[in-house]
């Protein structure tokens, strides 16, 4: 009996170091997200966090250890690259958009010239998708003309068009004002209820309570903890962990 590709995990990073310079960013983690599955990251800055979720799609590489992707190694480069960038969707701090293009060319550029899509297909998903993230209207306009959370949103549509496996967030609220965040977790929450496998970086502890189905703690580079939600965030059982939360109640 093999295991069905539904039971494969989506994502399994295995021993993953990174070092810049003589700084270790990452001391060996593992890290398996399955389909459907949302993990949700967090721990103190300087973690490693970010430098986690950046080489899931070798956004940087590694120094050792393994990443792979529904069953495939990460290619080193060229269109093998590109073609997984395109199954691993990521949204960042700041949002990326091209700022001479409208909304909707934003979001059919990639379908277009990556998926090869026709343009009116493309066109006619990026409405909807636009629809979804609640910035239909704005189809028309350029980026400088939309609020963060706005243009955040239309990242998250963006990604979404590629049509990807996974969805990585990279602290997607981290540059937005407190008003417009959300906004943007609101879409993030409607996306893990519909089933999208997402591994999500973030200081907002209420959507990782709400929306993940694991909680990945992170400290000086290690997992320190992995746990569901509510036993994370009610008893968590490292030290570190403890300290992290009692910091964030305190404040």
């Amino acid at each position: 009996m093999g295991t069905t590709a539904a039971e494969q995990p989506l994502v399994v990073a295995r021993g993953v170091v990174k070092r810049f310079g003589d700084h270790a960013a990452l001391k060996g983690v593992d890290l398996t997200v399955h389909r459907g599955e949302v993990v949700v990251v967090i721990g103190p800055s300087g973690s490693g966090k970010s430098t986690l979720c950046r080489t899931l799609n070798r956004l940087e590489t590694v120094d050792g250890g393994t990443i792979e992707i529904d069953g495939q190694p990460l290619p080193a480069e060229g269109r093998e690259l590109a073609r997984l960038r395109a199954d691993v969707g990521m949204v960042f701090q700041s949002f990326n958009l091209f700022a001479h293009k409208t909304v909707l060319e934003n979001v059919t550029l990639g379908p277009v010239k990556v998926r090869r899509q026709p343009r009116a297909k493309a066109e006619q998903r990026a409405r909807e998708l636009l629809d979804r993230v609640g910035v239909g209207s704005q189809a028309e306009k350029l980026p400088a003309q939309l609020s963060g959370g706005q243009q955040q949103r239309v990242a998250i549509a963006r990604a979404l068009a590629m049509d990807p496996k996974v969805m990585l967030f990279d602290e997607p609220t981290s540059a937005l004002d407190p008003e417009m965040i959300n906004e943007v977790l609101d879409v993030m929450t409607g996306l893990a209820k519909d089933g999208m496998t997402m591994v999500v970086v973030t200081h907002e502890m209420g959507f990782a309570r709400r929306a993940a189905d694991r909680v990945v703690f992170m400290a000086d580079g290690e997992v320190a903890e992995v746990a569901e939600p509510e036993a994370f965030f009610t008893a968590p059982s490292s030290r570190r962990a403890q300290d992290f939360l009692s910091k964030l109640l305190t404040h």
